[in-house]
């Protein structure tokens, strides 16, 4: 789990934030001669665009907008939940596939799908891709109405979109913004880093993670995977930073999961530990993977990580990103600061990131 710029939102019982933006309807108000965001405001239409917009104003027809894309798009989002918490999670097709992140069913021994008018279904999981974090489950029984994945390579900054998922377990609640920006690099601090990703200020919460963002034509143009945290905060939640894996990138993984169970490795290096940015800079190294490059190289947990192959490591989003520009079986240079204090530099031969 990302402890800086960028964290998982999974688990309900870490829920924050409002459940709702208001402001995106700001512009069209503005067009409209209406006031613009205030205080005052009803179900997230300024308060002087309820009183004095009438059924055929901009304002009224992008409520209804709104309103019609939720009633098609809730029943196609799903919630999901396993030993570990609760998460999201998009009807792919007509056979009962659903298309996830990874990181809402890693380990889990048993899949409960939870739709809005069947009631609670078991699934099994069909192929997990944790390089892009994305999964796919197949339900047992039901057979949902799939979603429809809109061509995510078509997004631009400025598009209105909505994100709808189940945070805290609250069934197909909606948050709104816009598109912040595309094609993003985000990690998230485990050694994985997501390429290409959406920036939405829609708000991401625990539980909204595999959910659905979708565009005003009710197409899915991505999956909501996480959100920012604020570093100068204690790593506190960052308001309306968040990001989406692009639905082609869903879309493309997804499918060689259905026909395969499985995805070829990216070959993206893999140093093999688990880390955490430290507050006042710096990454430790909190667990190494069993057999892994920094265990065989003598890496431990409670170890800081200095420099990678000469670059200097101060966040695990800076960690990520250095590994990225690295591959598989090169020996690199790696400085730690051991838990006695002295810097030592060891020599690691990159693995291969696992996928399955």
């Amino acid at each position: 789990m990302l402890r800086v710029l960028v964290t998982k939102r999974m688990r309900a019982p870490r829920e924050h934030g409002p459940l709702g933006a208001a402001c995106a309807v700001a512009a069209v108000s503005a067009i409209a001669g209406l006031a613009g965001c205030g205080s005052s405001a009803h179900n997230g239409v300024p308060a002087a665009a309820v009183s004095t917009a009438g059924q055929g104003s901009p304002v009224r027809q992008l409520e209804q907008s709104f309103t019609s894309i939720v009633k098609t798009v809730s029943p196609e989002v799903v919630q999901i939940q396993t030993e570990s918490g609760l998460g999201s999670g998009i009807v792919f097709d007509g056979k009962g596939d659903i298309v996830t992140n990874a990181h809402v069913v890693t380990g889990a021994q048993t899949i409960s799908v939870t739709l809005p008018t069947e009631g609670q279904h078991r699934a099994t999981l069909v192929g997990i891709y944790p390089q892009n974090d994305i999964a796919v489950i197949r339900l047992n029984g039901p057979r949902p109405h799939p979603a429809t994945f809109a061509d995510s390579s078509k997004v631009q900054v400025g598009d209105i979109v909505l994100a709808i998922g189940n945070p805290l377990g609250l069934r197909s609640s909606v948050t709104q913004g816009i598109v912040s920006s595309a094609g993003r690099t985000v990690s998230e601090g485990n050694g994985i880093v997501l390429p290409s990703v959406i920036q939405t200020s829609a708000e991401i919460n625990p539980g909204n993670s595999g959910g659905a963002l979708v565009n005003l034509d009710g197409a899915v143009i991505g999956i909501p995977t996480l959100a920012a945290t604020d570093p100068e905060f204690n790593g506190a939640p960052a308001p309306g930073i968040g990001f989406a894996i692009p639905s082609n990138t869903a879309k493309n993984f997804a499918s060689r999961l259905i026909a395969s169970g499985s995805v070829a490795p990216a070959g993206r290096a893999f140093l093999g530990v688990v880390a955490a940015t430290i507050t006042l800079g710096g990454v430790v190294v909190q667990s190494v993977i069993p057999d892994g490059p920094a265990a065989k190289a003598g890496i431990k947990p409670g170890d800081v990580l200095v420099s990678v192959a000469g670059q200097s490591i101060t966040t695990t989003d800076v960690l990520s990103s250095v590994l990225a520009t690295l591959r598989p079986g090169q020996t690199v240079p790696v400085q730690i600061l051991g838990a006695s204090g002295r810097l030592a530099t060891v020599q690691v031969t990159l693995g291969t990131q696992p996928g399955r």
